[in-house]
């Protein structure tokens, strides 16, 4: 991204200074000692008519005096700040005053600096300056913030666009590939089953690195919608072990499932949270070794609703932690059976559940594995 033109949008000699002042012979005296640093000056003779002048001057800088007729400085400053709000001009009060009252009145008011009277050039000319190229380095970060907004936007459309229309070819070569081992067509000989198997083996780690971009750039878009309904969490925790038992058997994994109360309802989105539920399971069983058992509970109190599911596999490495719930965050510690991981499943998790007002986390178990939880408030 070229930022060339927003790093030089605006010179410091193209910067506009609005003084306010009701003694004419200050605004001269100022507007001497600035005019030689090329800056463009209007002046004000009371807070009334700079609060007139400024959004048609629209200036860099405010030089405002104290004591004025009519509404003084410090309310003038007032209103500025909540007119203008974060998009104000760095206001410096011009005061003939240094006692410590009035330079914390005159901060409280929302100015950021004071000028004391009689006026002092080089004083002036610096303060003036470092101000002005602050307030310039301010514009410019939020110009560069607005430009990479922008361009995440248009990843997180592509992404999804590209995700989207994916999709739908890599789940028809996987149905096909299913159907061929069905053998609905004739026996395949050993080779060709192999190739089948592994041309499946390949669309399902594909299909499922496209549903995962698909997810993140739907919830990187802001995007991300709960659709609450009324939840029996065990029963949405029984299916998902039902369909996670199928790639538990290939490695002889036992997946137990111990609720601690008999049912428990609560407003959720049941396929957000059967997908966080889906893939907790999917990397217990990825990082376990084979025969290893997957410990699933649901357990509830007065506060909170808590599903846990525990491993036996290497737990997660020393000062990698900060890495679970990242994007792309892979740890060092490879799956047991082969299988992809794509780094963003957890990362997905945590923004699904803290959508919902919840949490999850995860620690290393005392002897071996590791346990991820995911707890709702009651009140979610």
């Amino acid at each position: 991204m070229d930022t060339s033109d927003t790093n030089h949008s605006k010179d410091l000699s193209d910067c506009r200074i609005l003084i306010v002042d009701d003694d004419r012979l200050n605004i001269r005296i100022l507007s001497g000692m600035l005019k030689a640093e090329g800056y463009q000056l209007e002046s004000a003779a009371s807070g009334e008519e700079a609060l007139e002048k400024y959004p048609k001057f629209s200036p860099d800088l405010v030089l405002l005096d104290v004591m004025m007729p009519g509404i003084n400085g410090f309310e003038t400053c007032r209103q500025l700040n909540e007119t203008y709000a974060a998009d104000c001009a760095p206001i410096i009060f011009i005061t003939a005053k240094n006692e410590s009252d009035d330079v914390v009145e005159g901060f409280s008011a929302g100015g950021i600096d004071y000028l004391p009277k009689p006026f002092q050039p080089g004083e002036v000319v610096v303060r003036v300056r470092t101000h002005l190229k602050s307030r310039l380095l301010d514009e410019q970060q939020k110009a560069l913030v607005e430009q990479l907004s922008k361009a995440n936007s248009a990843k997180n459309r592509f992404l999804g666009m590209a995700a989207h229309d994916l999709r739908n070819p890599l789940a028809g070569i996987r149905g096909l590939s299913e159907f061929l081992l069905d053998k609905d067509l004739g026996e395949l000989s050993t080779d060709q089953e192999d190739l089948v198997n592994n041309i499946l083996t390949a669309s399902q780690s594909m299909l499922q690195l496209v549903n995962e971009l698909l997810d993140m750039a739907t919830i990187e878009s802001g995007e991300l919608k709960i659709d609450r309904k009324d939840t029996d969490l065990i029963e949405l925790i029984s299916k998902s072990i039902y369909f996670a038992k199928m790639n538990a058997d290939k490695k002889g994994t036992r997946i137990d499932f111990n609720p601690q109360t008999e049912s428990s309802h609560m407003s959720v989105d049941p396929d957000k949270i059967k997908q966080v539920v889906d893939n907790l399971l999917s990397n217990a069983i990825k990082y376990s070794p084979p025969k290893s058992v997957v410990s699933v509970e649901f357990t509830t109190s007065e506060c909170e609703h808590t599903i846990s599911v525990k491993d036996q596999g290497p737990g997660i490495p020393e000062g990698e932690r900060d890495k679970l719930f990242k994007d792309f965050g892979r740890l060092s510690v490879q799956p047991t059976g082969g299988e992809k991981s794509t780094g963003l499943g957890l990362a997905i998790c945590r923004k699904i559940v803290e959508a919902h007002g919840a949490t999850v986390s995860a620690q290393n178990l005392p002897d071996l594995g590791c346990e991820f939880k995911v707890t709702f408030p009651l009140q979610t």
